[in-house]
């Protein structure tokens, strides 16, 4: 209707204001599932972080684990062990990653 009333430009940046929300959507959609995993196989603690659709997975021997803060209180959480480190606690709020913390050294203390 406007491309009639000689308004010719209206078509043209809705249809660019469609492709930038798709885009936008897109890039929404590759990081909607990020996250981390940390589960207790046996005896190896597995941790899986995927960002972006890529997924890396890292493995302890539980019994030589080491959990630990990475810088201070509310920080991010340094898991080490056999020469591997892995940094978990991006998407938890940061008053509660020392409550991640302590329950993780509970769980591999088998308590």
């Amino acid at each position: 209707m406007f491309w009639f009333m000689g308004a010719r430009l209206v078509m043209p940046f809705a249809w660019l204001e469609v492709l930038v929300l798709g885009a936008a959507l897109l890039v929404y959609a590759r990081h909607a599932r990020d996250g981390e995993r940390i589960t207790l196989q046996g005896r190896l603690l597995v941790v899986e972080c995927e960002h972006g659709g890529h997924t890396e997975r890292t493995e302890f021997v539980r019994d030589w684990v080491k959990v630990e803060p990475r810088n201070g209180d509310g920080s991010l959480i340094e898991v080490s062990g056999q020469g591997r480190k892995v940094v978990v606690g991006r998407h938890l709020q940061p008053q509660l990653r020392p409550v991640l913390a302590r329950e993780m050294r509970l769980a591999l203390r088998g308590v």
